[in-house]
């Protein structure tokens, strides 16, 4: 395996019934009267919220397994990046207000939209430009749908790998297994997306996580 490895996770459904709870002008809870501040709550914070397990097994198993080919590039930051529906990549320490999730939630993702399409491809080009040839790409996010493949394959290519153990899982099974994997510190194998088998029969159910386990 490379020693270089960043991560691309997708977004949150900004729509659902948590968003519209955080949302709320009437929420009292810390994250809903961050995110109506000034400066706003931060975007993997956010997320983690919005998405509860799934995006939240992404999320720590990102940062856990992150390794960027430079430290302290502005463009690669951490070597975890969000994608959003209308602002492309952002890292997971980015400020967003109340105003900019309301613009993820009416956002569309789906490839064909220029809107979500275009800030991506121009962040995907720059982060590709930054890491240099040896640094693999890995997507954390349904590789069977084409609203991330198309547009991350296109710039790419067989650099995009995914964890293989994916397949077959639901979205809460592979947020348990990335928070498993995350505190046993052990990393799950990757494959390129280009000519991956997407579909396949679902694993055994996960035993239930140990209490107080990944830092939860």
């Amino acid at each position: 395996m490379t020693s270089a490895r960043i991560f691309l996770l997708s977004p949150a459904n900004c729509g659902g019934t948590r968003a519209r709870q955080v949302l709320s002008e009437n929420a009292t809870f810390p994250l809903a009267t961050e995110l109506r501040s000034h400066r706003g709550a931060m975007l993997g914070d956010v997320f983690a919220f919005v998405s509860g397990l799934y995006f939240r097994g992404k999320l720590t198993y990102a940062m856990r397994f992150a390794a960027p080919p430079e430290l302290d590039n502005a463009i690669v930051g951490c070597g975890v990046q969000i994608i959003t529906p209308n602002a492309g990549l952002r890292s997971p320490d980015t400020y967003v207000t109340h105003r900019a999730l309301q613009a993820f939630a009416d956002g569309d993702v789906h490839q064909d939209n220029a809107r979500y399409r275009r800030p991506l491809e121009k962040d995907a080009r720059a982060l590709l430009h930054e890491i240099g040839p040896e640094c693999d790409v890995v997507l954390l996010g349904s590789v069977a749908s084409p609203k991330y493949v198309d547009v991350l394959t296109s710039i790419f290519g067989e650099r995009l790998r995914f964890p293989i153990d994916f397949v077959g899982r639901g979205d809460m099974s592979r947020g348990g297994l990335l928070l498993r994997k995350a505190s046993e510190g052990v990393e799950l194998p990757y494959a390129p997306v280009l000519g991956a088998v997407l579909h396949g029969a679902r694993p055994p159910k996960l035993p239930p996580l140990a209490r107080g386990r990944a830092g939860f």
